[in-house]
Order: structure tokens, then C-alpha cells, then sequence
């Protein structure tokens, strides 16, 4: 008698009502790191700068600045920093999103694709909007900033982004049958990539050997083809960013498949056994 009941919508209207959803929860993910949303995008710009800071004296004092490319140094660093940053946090954030056993999960309009996408959105927003900020920065008060081809290398932060929610939907899908196990894999990986993703090297400039040692990775093909955009004078002979898409494209169809069957077996009852 008083059991409420949806009427039937069309394709748009539900396309519509998903979006308004998917807006909330956005925000809602932006301002779980705090309260207010200015000091969550503050927090993320000044871990940024401290890691271009960082990096920049590391250069300084073993002196390799030679061995970077010819034009802006700091441009050289950032084309880095911002791609590690934005493809861990996704990861971080798709693997931190709500699962099917969340409180969140029992109100109606809510799933478990809202949350993974309000994720992974609210993190390429604090991303983009901290680059922005942290760019223009730099070009009014230090030197103006060129990018040799700005829309190819904004194209290479978002294929960073992508990759990292892929893999993080495959952490994600794993995590509720082993999340101890899949949470030391993440950071493991988190932390390999600080020296794998070749932000401090350039690609042209190793020996095979050592080549062998990273071109596995997909972020360093991104990096590696972001400042092949950047700069006029660099040409990556040893990357290719249409290997990064695939992987991420994969890891997304993996991930999917395996949340959706996590999905179905996922209860309330699993952690009481650990």
C-alpha cells in the first residue's frame, strides 16, 4: 500500500538522472579528502610542487641537468611529476571507491559503476585543475611556458589517467577476496613506479639493456611520448603510446568482467572471517 514505485524513463531522461548521480558523487569523493574542497585541490597542488621541488634539487646537486633535454628544465620535470601523479591517483582512487557491500549500496539510484566512475572523475578533476593552476603559476611569475604540441601532450595526462583506472579496477575487483594481498601489490607498484615510469631519465638516452628494464610499463611510454609532444627537440624512438592504450583498454575489460562477478558473490559476512 505505501511501497513507493519508480515510473518507467526514457533513454535520455535516465541518461540524465545517472549524470546529476554521477555529479554528486563527485563531489561527494572530492570533498572526502577534506571538508572543503579549495583545501583538497590546495593539498594536491602543494604535493605537486614539493615533488617538482624535490626532484629539481635532486637534479641540481648530482648534477644532472646535463643529461635532460635542451628548453625549460622545470617543463623537463613537470612533464613527469604530472603524469605520475595523475596515474596513481586514479589508480589510488578507483581502488579506494566504494564496493558492493558498501551502506552506500543500499539506497536505490546508487551502484557500484556510479561510485567507480565519480572516483575516478573527482580525481581527474583535482589533476587537471591543480596542472592548470600550477602552469599558469609558472608562466606569470618565472618564464612563459611552450609546449610544442600542448593538445597531443594533454592528450598523454589523460591516456596516464585512463591507464590508472584500468589497473585500479582490476585492483578493485580483486581486493574483496584478498585485500591485504591486493593492497601490498598496489602500494608495491605505486612505489616501483617512482623509479619505473622513467620521470627522471630520458628513453632515447639508455642502453638496451637497461631499456628492457622499463618499456614494459605504460607510463613510461606515456612520459616518454608527453615530452616528445612538448618539446621540439626530442623524438621517442623507443615508445609508443598506442601500447599504453591497449593496456589500459584490457585492464578496463578485465576489470569490468571482474567486478561484475565480484559483484554477485560480495556480502556484508566476508570480513567477519578475517
Amino acid at each position: 500500500m505505501f511501497q513507493a514505485t519508480r515510473k518507467p524513463q526514457g533513454g535520455f531522461s535516465s541518461a540524465m538522472a545517472m549524470a546529476e548521480l554521477v555529479y554528486h558523487s563527485v563531489v561527494r569523493s572530492i570533498r572526502r579528502q577534506h571538508n572543503n574542497a579549495f583545501v583538497a585541490i590546495g593539498i594536491n597542488i602543494m604535493q605537486t610542487v614539493l615533488f617538482v621541488g624535490a626532484f629539481y634539487l635532486m637534479f641540481s646537486v648530482l648534477g644532472m641537468r646535463g643529461a635532460a633535454l635542451r628548453g625549460d628544465f622545470l617543463i623537463y620535470i613537470m612533464t613527469g611529476i604530472f603524469l605520475y601523479m595523475t596515474h596513481i591517483k586514479a589508480l589510488s582512487a578507483v581502488l579506494g571507491s566504494e564496493g558492493p557491500a558498501s551502506p552506500m549500496m543500499q539506497h536505490a539510484p546508487m551502484n557500484t559503476i556510479i561510485s567507480i566512475l565519480s572516483a575516478a572523475i573527482g580525481a581527474l578533476y583535482i589533476q587537471v585543475l591543480s596542472l592548470f593552476i600550477v602552469l599558469f603559476v609558472y608562466h606569470v611569475a618565472w618564464i612563459p611556458v611552450h609546449l610544442e604540441q600542448p593538445v597531443q601532450a594533454f592528450s598523454m595526462l589523460l591516456l596516464a589517467w585512463f591507464v590508472g583506472c584500468g589497473l585500479g579496477l582490476v585492483f578493485l575487483a580483486m581486493k574483496p577476496w584478498a585485500p591485504s594481498l591486493v593492497g601490498l601489490i598496489a602500494m608495491v607498484y605505486q612505489r616501483a613506479n617512482m623509479i619505473a615510469s622513467g620521470k627522471m631519465f630520458v628513453a632515447n638516452t639508455l642502453p638496451s639493456f637497461m631499456l628492457s628494464m622499463f618499456d614494459w610499463n605504460p607510463l613510461f611510454h606515456i612520459i616518454d611520448q608527453a615530452r616528445g609532444f612538448s618539446f621540439i627537440n626530442y623524438n621517442p624512438r623507443y615508445s609508443n603510446w598506442e601500447y599504453a592504450f591497449w593496456i589500459g583498454l584490457v585492464a578496463i575489460m578485465i576489470g569490468l568482467m571482474g567486478e561484475f562477478y565480484t559483484r554477485k558473490h560480495a556480502s556484508m559476512s566476508w570480513d567477519a572471517r578475517r
